[in-house]
């Protein structure tokens, strides 16, 4: 299965459900995360928020949908998105497409407990929809 996880900056929410798919799926199938206007970066606090649950992200990148393979691009099966208030980004249309609503953990209004608790929700929420889509998915 070839899943693209899919918000603005590809920095937080996309970067969180990329690696918790990964972990929790075997490496049969394929999974990425990009952006529509990527940051650039992979915001520490998605990093850290995984790294405390023991799983690295690390060594992800910020990218564009642009820079995916396009073997990936054309054999999609599910692409899910993870964006609130801001544009979400246009899914191939050929491709099942789900929405998962989340606002930016990336908030530059909150201090640094706000923003560990607004990682750490994001996180959260997007491991038990992930959980419900691999029960009605595989």
């Amino acid at each position: 299965m070839n899943i693209l996880f899919m918000c603005v900056g590809n920095s937080a929410r996309s970067q969180i459900a990329e690696g918790l798919a990964k972990a929790m799926l075997s490496i049969e199938h394929n999974i990425e995360s990009a952006g529509s206007m990527p940051s650039g970066i992979v915001h520490a606090g998605a990093i850290e928020c995984m790294e405390s649950i023991g799983i690295d992200i690390s060594d992800h990148s910020s990218k564009s949908i642009d820079d995916l393979d396009i073997e990936f691009i054309e054999n999609l099966d599910f692409v899910i998105t993870l964006c609130s208030e801001e544009n979400c980004p246009v899914p191939p249309s050929s491709v099942n497409y789900l929405h998962w609503m989340h606002p930016d953990p990336a908030n530059s209004s909150y201090d640094k407990a706000q923003a560990a608790e607004a990682f750490e929700n994001t996180r959260e929420s997007i491991f038990k929809l992930l959980k419900k889509f691999l029960i009605l998915n595989t």
